[in-house]
């Protein structure tokens, strides 16, 4: 009894073993998969690519240019906040756009918040233990010009097991100094789910 036991035991659980297996696909990392019909990669990627592309074009880089020449823009990206239904990594979506303005080379970028403030202790730590030769100076950060900010908003239309998700990412860039909004870009992207 208690072998008959023990053998079905053992065939339960190698059954339950080969049921479970998982396979694993490595894939390129620009391949566009949606499983889930949720903000991912290929969405930030997308929106970042477009609105970047959209803001450069704008009246407001023209007239930089016409008061200022022979000089680029610098922008910082500032808060990007998620407000849409689910959780979405708004870090991302940032490194998605400072990649695009550094790519297109006609715009400086500098670093915002706790990256800024790492440079920071990084130069401070150099005052008391650096070469003197190689001490990066105080004073000597480059002062943006503009702040990119913006939200990510969702809107979610359910029946029965059919789902609408309506995704808009709406930035805007001002103008530090006078704190003029010179360009607002808005993208929208929906999406069906059906089960």
């Amino acid at each position: 009894m208690k072998q008959l036991f023990a053998g079905t035991t053992l065939l339960a659980a190698l059954l339950l073993a080969g049921g479970c297996a998982r396979t694993v696909t490595r894939v390129n990392p620009d391949a566009v998969i949606d499983l889930s019909g949720r903000w991912n990669d290929t969405d930030s990627r997308l929106v970042a690519n477009t609105m970047t592309g959209e803001m450069f074009s704008g009246r407001w880089n023209a007239e930089f240019a016409k008061q200022t020449p022979g000089r680029r823009p610098v922008i910082v990206v500032g808060l990007i906040e998620n407000k849409s239904h689910e959780h979405i990594n708004a870090a991302t979506f940032i490194g998605d756009i400072e990649k695009a303005i550094v790519a297109d080379g006609n715009i400086r970028l500098v670093v915002a918040g706790e990256k800024r403030n790492d440079l920071r202790r990084e130069r401070a730590g150099q005052q008391d233990f650096a070469a003197p030769e190689t001490i990066k100076k105080w004073g000597r950060e480059l002062g943006a010009d503009f702040i990119l900010q913006g939200t990510i908003n969702s809107i979610v239309d359910v029946y029965k097991r059919d789902r609408v998700v309506f995704y808009q990412v709406d930035l805007q860039l001002t103008n530090i100094e006078t704190n003029e909004i010179v360009w607002i870009g808005d993208q929208k992207i929906k999406k069906t789910i059906n089960r």
